[in-house]
């Protein structure tokens, strides 16, 4: 390379060993533990010839429901790193005050604060809501599968490709240091010159192609292969809240990617989007990603709001009150959705008018939400509740929720923003609203749909443990950033003066300790659940003993999901089927038509991560070739035919056969 120096700095662009970071000790160790963690992981892979099985059965599978799970398992394992961000956060705020300068450097704290909102958006909460909406909306509808089989694989493998960015940005180079939306002008080339920022580009762009593909997918999916007899307002509430978030899906993100598009273009070829010189304007980005930012906030919790319709109705033995304000609600909160995202930055100079409109704007979407909270509680008065854990996290959601809803519309007054804004009351609003609402939703939803992917329930002491250490240790880390916020504190910050405000650092670290606990139930939840399985095991096809709308299929559902085409005649018509089982048919079935799975789309990601890391470090022989090889397996996919496979009608007829009987003798 030394006799060469051109040809080295063509081949590997940006990138030499100064990017890997030797002066660090603490990404060091971290390099270090990861490396030995995943060498033990393929180690017992290998041990136990998993390989074929996990690429046969679950890497290229197109069934909607393997490839849901594999969702919650990228976002289950992202939320150990994004929290692992969070806590060495609360850390360093805990203890660097007056002359202690704490255990991470300025730009390394930077890097964190940017990594962790980056990651727990786009990769924990964003997975989990896909892998959720995934699995249980084609059992809901009564459809076989996604309308696009293929897409949903490729999907999922596009989402982990932008994952994968984002850590490899922890060990080879570094990340943003701008914050999760990256304005400019610190975005830009000439603030921002090093690697970070493109690293947040690529694995944003990556990612994004996934999601806004799988947003149209389920689209597709629930408006047009719905079971017959079920029309819009037959639909089960989750069906409603994922086809209204869906819609926000295909038209916010197509916004990221141009605005992202335009800020590459800013750092590549020198544009000037962005910049104030020849005629940019850093506000037309603030505009941009807030277009979609703010839907994204509502992706997030609508899915949430939808899993809690289901969790409330089943543990309280009642139909769901106010079916048609749920929905109508739901479609308000998709519309206003679009009419608020101003309200992010009012102290950036709109104008009066403008500033007036959209709080006003943002005080009525409050409106249909609180509307649900009501028919929530309606739904439970006078009903048979029973605790279970799904039914605690919706609970512990209902309280936690309608605070950060009321610190949301004291926001929405701009001038209560002007003085709050920079502060951390605008960080323990933002956690009120997405812990409290997005991630107790996706918790109580993957306890509630457990029992429908692998016939066996979580275990329920692990789970009440991981609960009250969440709902306590939220209380404990985010209340006191209330109190700061007030006091006038600013966020962002890794130092501070005043030992008076150490104290409520001190509290918030607590909490994130007690969360901390709280995922450890949880994991640890699991594996006595998967240990136990057998004890946990249900035989009735419904484990709550509920109103459970999409349990007429067998726990786990057989790869085709329904032998015949259900028909529907009522909201409830799987808890009629469930009923009336002695009425399946046991005969006149067919061979059922299955597409037959594919490694075109982990291989096209695979292309995707090459493509991406080639141009965050303009190793640009690498960014031809990867591109090129892209084109050729999409087209080389594009023209093969011989991708589908019968499941014969005998082993139909006796899985059916078998499920029937199971149920005459467990109903």
């Amino acid at each position: 390379m030394s006799d060469h120096p051109d040809l080295a700095k063509l081949i590997f662009g940006r990138l030499t060993w100064d990017a890997i970071p030797f002066h660090e000790p603490i990404l060091l160790a971290t390099f270090i533990a990861v490396l030995l963690g995943g060498v033990a992981l393929l180690g017992v892979v290998t041990y136990y010839r998993l390989w074929g099985y996990l690429w046969r059965e679950w890497f290229t599978s197109i069934d909607h429901k393997k490839i849901g799970i594999m969702y919650i398992v990228l976002g289950l394992v992202m939320l150990l790193r994004g929290f692992s961000d969070a806590i060495m956060m609360r850390l360093q705020q805990a203890i660097s005050f007056g002359h202690s300068v704490g255990y991470l450097p300025p730009e390394h704290y930077d890097q964190i604060f940017t990594a962790h909102g980056v990651i727990m958006i786009f990769f924990v909460a964003m997975p989990l809501v896909t892998g959720i909406m995934n699995f249980v909306v084609p059992l809901q509808i009564g459809a076989r599968d996604v309308a696009f089989p293929f897409l949903n694989n490729f999907s999922f493998w596009m989402t982990t490709s932008g994952a994968v960015l984002v850590m490899m940005s922890l060990f080879v180079g570094e990340f943003a240091r701008t914050g999760w939306l990256a304005y400019p002008p610190l975005s830009g080339i000439a603030q921002s010159p090093d690697v970070g920022v493109d690293y947040y580009i690529w694995a944003l762009q990556i990612a994004g192609v996934g999601t806004l593909l799988s947003g149209i997918n389920l689209l597709a999916t629930i408006v047009k292969m719905r079971a017959p007899g079920m029309p819009l307002m037959k639909m089960p509430i989750f069906t409603w809240t994922s086809l209204c978030t869906n819609v926000l899906i295909v038209a916010a993100f197509p916004v990221l990617t141009a605005v992202l598009a335009l800020l590459a273009l800013d750092r590549y070829a020198g544009t000037n989007f962005f910049t104030n010189d020849f005629g940019g304007n850093a506000m037309m980005y603030v505009n941009l990603i807030w277009i979609w930012g703010h839907p994204e906030v509502y992706i997030l919790i609508l899915p949430a709001f939808g899993i809690f319709s289901e969790v409330v109705s089943t543990f309280s033995r009642k139909r769901l009150f106010g079916y048609a304000s749920m929905v109508y609600a739901t479609v308000v909160i998709t519309v206003l959705a679009y009419l608020v995202w101003l309200h992010h930055f009012f102290t950036m100079g709109s104008g009066a008018s403008v500033n007036s409109f959209f709080g006003i704007t943002t005080m009525i979407i409050s409106i249909p939400t609180g509307a649900k909270i009501f028919n929530w509680l309606f739904t439970m008065y006078r009903g048979r509740i029973t605790f279970e854990v799904p039914m605690l996290w919706t609970i512990g959601f209902m309280v936690t929720f309608a605070i950060g809803g009321m610190t949301g519309v004291l926001l929405a007054v701009p001038p209560a923003d002007f003085s709050l804004h920079n502060s951390l009351f605008l960080v323990a609003h933002f956690h009120n609203v997405i812990i409290g609402g997005v991630l107790f939703g996706l918790f109580a939803g993957i306890n509630y749909w457990f029992p429908k992917a692998f016939g066996f329930k979580l275990d329920p002491f692990w789970g009440k443990c991981s609960f009250w250490f969440w709902l306590v240790g939220f209380y404990f880390a985010f209340m006191p950033l209330y109190v700061l916020g007030l006091m006038g504190v600013t966020r962002r910050v890794s130092h501070f003066d005043d030992p008076s405000l150490q104290i409520w650092f001190q509290i918030a670290a607590f909490g994130a300790l007690l969360i901390a606990l709280g995922i450890a139930s949880m994991i640890i939840q699991f594996v006595v659940s998967f240990r136990r399985r057998e004890s946990l095991r249900d035989h009735t096809g419904d484990p709550w003993g509920g109103r459970t709308l999409e349990w007429s299929t067998s726990s786990p559902p057989p790869v085709y999901n329904f032998a015949f085409t259900p028909q529907v005649h009522d909201g409830d018509a799987w808890w009629q089927m469930k009923q009336h089982h002695y009425r399946r048919p046991l005969e006149g079935f067919l061979p059922i038509h299955m597409p037959k799975n594919t490694g075109a789309g982990i291989i096209l990601a695979g292309i995707s991560t090459v493509f991406g890391f080639a141009m965050i470090w303009q190793m640009w022989p690498l960014v031809v070739v990867s591109f090129l090889a892209l084109l050729v397996v999409t087209i080389g996919h594009t023209f093969n035919y011989k991708r589908d496979y019968y499941i014969p009608a005998d082993e139909v007829a006796r899985v059916e056969a078998s499920r029937t009987e199971l149920l005459a003798n467990h109903v």
